[in-house]
């Protein structure tokens, strides 16, 4: 009777992209959690990520920092060195000893960092020299300082992408699946993307197919490295997080989506319009369709989405899988939540980000210990 009854859960019906057999379509979007001390990974992640493994299901991780220039936050993992990619090993086992499927989230965060985080306080890396404003921290206390940053020269540029090649090359040893390619929310990828922040006047700048240039270079070494069906990559045209906003973000996001065709990469992961801030959702004209149907390989999209209205997502076939992140968070038994239609634990926003390694992390309860 249960399988009878799944068919009418279209968000739990399966899947099956590239060689990889999905048991259902909700994934677990990509969520910094900044309990990775010193930049390494630890093990109490081995429990929170298996927590919220179901069989057949497809996880990706916090993002994962290329380089030591990348960083720009607190207790963010990276997979630049042998020992980080030492520590991801247990996390990964523990994913695939309950049979779920784990993508890398590799990222360079570019001018939204600080010379804290960077190597001998050297000025953070970008498209541009311009620097962002100071901005309130997501726990909406905390101002936050950036340093100017420094804008990369054009031979530069080819070392930045090696360091994504040999991030994608490093998360295959560790044992992942695959990666996500961060191209979104305003880190280096979009600070090259989008008018409102890239300034250049050569090569990488000044027309739509310039400014896409480096994360198509990223793309194609990475998929040269380990495969296009090891590839995904996570785009925001419409976001305008870390005032990295832009004039057409329809054109941007239908350019990548052509272009990416070329490189057949396994899946292409966009952010809703409608999330134009971190956890706000607003009323908006534009819509990922058009993205959706230029794009061929697997379509995920993220940003606000309920059971609800994921089904109807699924059901209407606007995308082919959902990301959940906050209710994934809270509701490490989601997938079961969503067949039964059960209640959800409420997020707590105060707990995301702090460094505990329990607290806000692996102590969300599940469905049988609330009853």
């Amino acid at each position: 009777m249960a399988g009878v009854e799944l068919t009418n859960i279209p968000l739990l019906t399966p899947y099956k992209t590239g060689k990889l057999q999905l048991s259902h379509r909700v994934v677990l979007a990509p969520l910094t959690r900044q309990r990775s001390y010193n930049n390494i990974p630890q093990p109490h992640a081995v429990l929170y990520y298996s927590q919220r493994t179901t069989k057949g299901g497809l996880l990706i991780s916090e993002a994962t920092g290329v380089s030591d220039t990348a960083q720009g936050y607190p207790n963010t993992p990276g997979i630049w060195t042998k020992e980080q990619v030492e520590a991801w090993k247990p996390i990964v086992d523990a994913v695939h000893a309950k049979g779920g499927i784990f993508f890398c989230q590799i990222w360079h965060v570019g001018r939204v960092s600080s010379s804290d985080f960077q190597p001998n306080g050297q000025a953070p890396i970008s498209s541009t020299d311009k620097s962002l404003k100071p901005s309130v921290r997501a726990n909406g206390i905390d101002v936050v300082e950036f340093t100017p940053p420094r804008k990369l020269k054009i031979d530069e540029i080819p070392q930045i992408v090696n360091d994504f090649r040999i991030a994608a090359r490093n998360a295959i040893e560790a044992g992942f699946d695959g990666v996500e390619i961060h191209g979104a929310h305003g880190y280096l990828l979009e600070q090259f993307m989008k008018d409102e922040v890239n300034d250049r006047t050569d090569e990488y700048g000044v027309t739509l197919q310039n400014r896409c240039r480096f994360p198509l270079e990223i793309v194609e070494a990475t998929v040269n490295e380990i495969g296009a069906e090891k590839v995904g990559i996570r785009l925001s045209p419409f976001a305008s997080y870390m005032q990295a906003g832009d004039s057409n973000p329809e054109a941007l996001g239908l350019f990548m989506a052509q272009s990416l065709n070329k490189y057949e990469i396994l899946y292409c992961h966009m952010v809703e319009p409608r999330m134009k801030t971190v956890g706000e959702k607003s009323e908006t004209p534009h819509s990922l369709l058009p993205m959706r149907k230029a794009f061929n390989g697997t379509f995920i999209v993220a940003g606000g989405y309920d059971r609800e209205d994921g089904n109807k997502a699924i059901g209407n076939n606007f995308t082919d899988l959902v990301a959940y992140g906050r209710l994934f968070l809270a509701n490490p038994d989601l997938i079961k939540r969503f067949e039964l239609d059960a209640p959800l634990n409420k997020y707590n926003r105060e707990t995301f980000y702090i460094p505990d390694p329990v607290v806000g992390y692996t102590d969300y309860p599940f469905l049988e210990s609330t009853i």
